[in-house]
């Protein structure tokens, strides 16, 4: 079976596509691209041409619908990936929207304190130990009040600060510093720190990246890496 050149370039030329001798027309989308209405015009008239002597066989044709209906598929598919994008991006901005001025713990050494009120805080212990400190510090570095752990077991150890100092006095409200210390085998072995940030504002990814959220004296963070949401 044979289609005559003139006639096939017609085709693709009515379709867009190119036949690599003539510009094709100007289109939003990859103008040497087959898209389906060209294939079904070139199925039609690759039937309309075919020589009536020498037929082409069935199952050709049914190779060739077979494909056109792959190519449904797929564009269907692409839509439906699309509009499924489209929600989960619509998902996250509400979900964005209701975390600014909500509090959430999150993995740090830092945080704003409000001294009038007591700060809770939460300490990562690796392995059982038997004792154990936290140290807090104020912006310039100065030890504030230290804070005694105890013996604790593997898991995450809560701890209370209510705000005062070594002398029993209010602190000033404001950033301060968390650092949690242990002995093992005699050596000082420093330990992860949970704590309470409020969420100011929230930054979306670009390109499926992680939404961002910015906290109060700590910066960005990913919203992964968040532990726990408050009020």
């Amino acid at each position: 079976m044979a289609i005559d050149n003139s006639t096939l370039n017609d085709v693709l030329k009515s379709s867009g596509v190119s036949d690599g001798t003539s510009k094709p027309k100007t289109q939003t989308t990859d103008s040497n691209a087959l898209g389906k209405d060209a294939f079904l015009q070139l199925l039609v008239t690759q039937m309309q041409h075919q020589n009536p002597l020498d037929p082409q066989e069935n199952g050709e044709f049914v190779a060739q619908l077979a494909q056109f209906s792959s190519l449904e598929g797929i564009t269907a598919l692409n839509d439906t990936v699309t509009a499924i994008a489209g929600a989960m991006g619509s998902s996250q901005a509400l979900q964005a929207s209701s975390l600014v001025g909500r509090s959430v713990i999150v993995q740090n050494d830092k945080a704003m304190v409000d001294t009038t009120k007591s700060f809770n805080g939460q300490v990562v212990v690796p392995q059982s130990i038997s004792e154990g400190k936290v140290t807090i510090k104020d912006k310039d570095g100065n030890v504030v009040r230290t804070i005694d752990l105890g013996a604790q077991k593997a898991g995450n150890a809560d701890f209370i600060w209510d705000g005062k100092n070594a002398k029993g006095e209010v602190a000033p409200a404001g950033e301060y510093t968390f650092t949690a210390t242990t002995t093992v085998e005699g050596k000082s072995v420093e330990m992860y720190t949970l704590l309470p940030a409020t969420v100011t504002s929230v930054t979306f990814g670009t390109n499926g990246g992680e939404m961002m959220l910015n906290l109060a004296g700590i910066g960005k963070v990913g919203i992964s890496k968040v532990q726990t949401i408050g009020i």
